[in-house]
């Protein structure tokens, strides 16, 4: 017994102490162990956004507080940024920062407490952008007047493509659909929809068939279905898109970052489609009551004429002519067929009249035409460029002959031809004896150096 108390006190391994390092690792492996998830409630104080991305704060009660970090990897996916004052739930594990011995959370989600986190995330995004300006009236580019092709962005499956398509298809006959399909829900439907976005104004640098106008949207949904249309990265996509942008998201009380970033906001799918129409209905409906009009004209004016000739007939002034009457009446036929063909000539002139004003508004010819005024563009371009050439060529020339005849009045030139210039020791040039005195010490400047003097005698030309 005693032995092994007396070899106890010598077994070093036993008594040897733990470092810091060590006893703040099996501290944390301990935390780690017993608290591996845990949630908390608490207030935000301290909040800040490392240039790493990860977040630090610490969480208080009113009694006590608890350090908290939150990483780049699990804050990417938390839809607003925190900020002091605000309450939330977290949910993270215990482990403890060694370097300092000091215990923390280890945030892997949280939500405030209260109000929703899409809320929260809505009003951060919306005063961001818009202070960016991103909601500005003069940024937002006008819809095209008669859209021959129309990008759909939206999901191939849903609801919203059908409606589209079922508006579309009765209400024009000239407008072709290009489906971009992706997801419209989910955590990467907001970097799919920007992703589409970018393809459709890919696919018109290299298309003959032009996109004229993008649809984005969906059908309706819960606030969490239609968060992909709230993201930051789908608004700056519709900004620089260089194709007009139809935000048609949910139904007429759904608001979304899209509708306030796009050139037009449409309560529904459906609602876009015939914002598309429009134009064409409306001008086929004016032709459609022109020419009934036209119609009702010709019938009121034979109706009328008919009913003078009627007249006539049963007029008494007429019974001892009915020869004459008779006559007339073959006139009035006459001059009613005349009549009608005359007025069914203007109709037809009209007709061919309104399609070729229709063929000249045609969005064919138009395009033609910016791509001819485009060519002229372009050489306007050129000519101003080799202008620019000539007057940038002809003023460097200048500059040579300017630089040459600095060069030729330069005192180092005139040195190089055999003169030199002379300094007494205040470094004054001489250009007379009387500035200079016997014993007086001189430094005499040559083209490619310096020499230094003393003065022996001064010797006048007087």
């Amino acid at each position: 017994m005693k032995s092994s108390l007396l070899d106890s006190l010598f077994d070093e391994e036993e008594r040897r102490p733990l470092t810091v390092s060590e006893l703040n690792e099996q501290v944390k492996k301990a935390l780690e162990r017993g608290f591996s998830s845990v949630w908390l409630e608490g207030e935000i104080t301290n909040f800040m956004a490392a240039n790493s991305g990860h977040w630090y704060f610490n969480l208080h009660d009113g009694f006590s507080q608890l350090k908290a970090a939150c990483y780049i990897r699990n804050n990417l996916r938390i839809r607003f940024k925190p900020f002091d004052g605000l309450q939330v739930r977290v949910r993270g594990k215990l482990s403890v920062y060694e370097p300092k011995g000091e215990y923390q959370i280890l945030v892997e989600s949280l939500e405030p407490v209260g109000e929703g986190a899409l809320k929260v995330a809505f009003e951060q995004i919306k005063a961001k952008l818009a202070k960016e300006g991103l909601f500005d009236e003069e940024l937002k580019r006008p819809l095209p007047y008669f859209p021959k092709r129309v990008g759909v962005v939206t999901s191939p499956n849903g609801a919203a493509f059908h409606d589209i398509l079922n508006v579309l298809g009765r209400r024009t006959k000239t407008v072709h659909i290009t489906l971009i399909p992706t997801r419209v829900q989910g955590e990467t439907a907001g970097e799919e929809i920007e992703k589409a976005i970018k393809f459709a104004n890919k696919l018109n640098e290299t298309s003959d068939e032009k996109i004229d106008v993008l649809i984005v949207g969906r059908g309706g949904g819960s606030s969490e279905d239609l968060w992909a249309f709230n993201e930051e990265r789908v608004a700056r996509a519709i900004r620089n898109s260089k194709i007009p942008v139809i935000s048609a998201v949910g139904h007429e009380i759904d608001f979304t970052i899209a509708d306030f970033v796009a050139d037009r906001r449409a309560a529904t799918p459906s609602a876009a489609a015939e914002i598309v129409a429009e134009n064409e209905e409306n001008i086929e409906a004016f032709i459609y009551q022109r020419t009934q009009e036209l119609f009702q004209l010709v019938n009121y004016k034979i109706l009328q004429s008919r009913n003078a000739l009627q007249e006539l007939t049963y007029s008494s002034v007429f019974y001892e002519f009915p020869n004459k009457i008779k006559d007339w009446g073959y006139e009035v036929e006459d001059f009613r067929d005349r009549m009608e063909t005359a007025f069914s000539d203007k109709l037809r002139r009209g007709e061919k009249k309104l399609e070729s004003l229709n063929a000249r508004l045609s969005p064919i010819k138009l395009a033609s035409k910016v791509a001819e005024n485009q060519t002229r563009l372009a050489l306007l371009k050129q000519r101003q460029t080799s202008a620019i050439k000539d007057i940038i060529d002809g003023l460097d020339e200048r500059l040579k002959i300017k630089m040459a005849s600095l060069d030729a009045l330069s005192p180092l030139s005139v040195l190089k031809r055999g003169y030199s210039i002379t300094q007494n020791e205040k470094g004054e040039i001489l250009h007379n004896i009387e500035q200079i005195n016997v014993e007086e010490n001189v430094q005499i400047r040559l083209a490619n150096g310096k020499l230094k003097a003393k003065i022996l005698e001064v010797i006048s030309d007087r």
